[in-house]
């Protein structure tokens, strides 16, 4: 083993939407963590596991920060508080657009930490002008005074690169945490959920994506195949309705989608059964939330 190895935690941090998980997925390469345009999509903290000869990078994707308004979102700010508190190097996500007064109490705890803070300005791509980008980064130099300033633009991959050198430099040497072939701490089950939720967030608008819950009831892989068979879970039988859709339709589209992403991340063919039941006020419900794996 390389004495020098290093390997630490990384953690991903922000308000929702300024593309923490597109940032995450082009930094690991590998498509780990849900991306639509909908704030909120990250329920869990996601890690995704870069791994070299010579360092293992293992990166958490945390939900946005907001206020919770009911217990799942109370679960949901728990990941990214307890993300200030586990990380070797600490990457602040923010965007071009984001008012950098939003969420001051999160942000005066990220000024105070001790650990590397590297501050990643988001969507630069937007931006017509340098002036601009110098505006924003100073703005941001008075919040965070201690923080490294990365401008990106993770979509377009600009300056993705040094921030990954940056991170590299500052990790301690250590032993690595994981198998040097992991890609996450995720099982298989868990990605299938994800791309489900995706397709469903993708799909329906207003509250419908949020009061769903997808649990894989069954994983059975062959050689050549996986048969999977997943409940969706909604609040409200109106909501049962709307995700079936008219003599299914709706349901059917998702399950198309999401078969053709599931066939492509695991390179195999997939037979998916998808259902629909109704658990009432499920996002409140200590014992539901414990048995979705939302609370330990």
């Amino acid at each position: 083993m390389n004495e020098n190895h290093k390997a630490g935690f990384v953690n991903i941090v922000g308000n929702p939407n300024v593309g923490k998980s597109t940032l995450m997925n082009d930094l690991v390469g590998e498509r780990v963590s849900i991306i639509t345009s909908k704030a909120q999509t990250t329920r869990h903290r996601i890690m995704g596991i870069v791994n070299s000869p010579d360092y293992q990078i293992v990166f958490s994707d945390t939900p946005g920060v907001l206020a919770p308004k009911y217990k799942l979102q109370e679960s949901m700010l728990g990941y990214s508080e307890g993300a200030l508190t586990d990380a070797d190097v600490l990457l602040y996500v923010t965007d071009v657009i984001e008012d950098p007064t939003k969420n001051a109490d999160y942000l005066s705890k990220v000024a105070r930490e001790t650990i590397p803070v590297l501050l990643v300005i988001n969507k630069i791509d937007l931006l017509k002008n340098q002036t601009d980008l110098e505006t924003i980064v100073n703005r941001w130099k008075e919040l965070l005074p201690n923080a490294e300033v990365f401008p990106t633009s993770a979509k377009e991959h600009f300056n993705v690169t040094n921030l990954m050198t940056r991170i590299v430099e500052l990790l301690p040497v250590h032993a690595p945490y994981f198998g040097k072939d992991a890609l996450t701490d995720k099982p298989a089950r868990f990605f299938v959920t994800e791309i489900i939720r995706e397709k469903i967030l993708l799909n329906y608008d207003k509250e419908v994506p949020y009061s769903t819950e997808v649990i894989v009831e069954k994983f059975d892989e062959k050689e050549g195949a996986i048969h999977i068979m997943a409940v969706i879970y909604v609040e409200r039988d109106s909501q049962k309705g709307i995700l079936i859709g008219r003599q299914g339709s709706m349901l059917k589209k998702v399950g198309t989608a999401a078969r053709k992403d599931i066939e492509t991340f695991f390179g195999k063919r997939v037979y998916l059964e998808l259902f629909v039941k109704v658990e009432p006020n499920w996002r409140n419900r200590e014992n539901k939330l414990r048995s979705f794996g939302y609370i330990e």
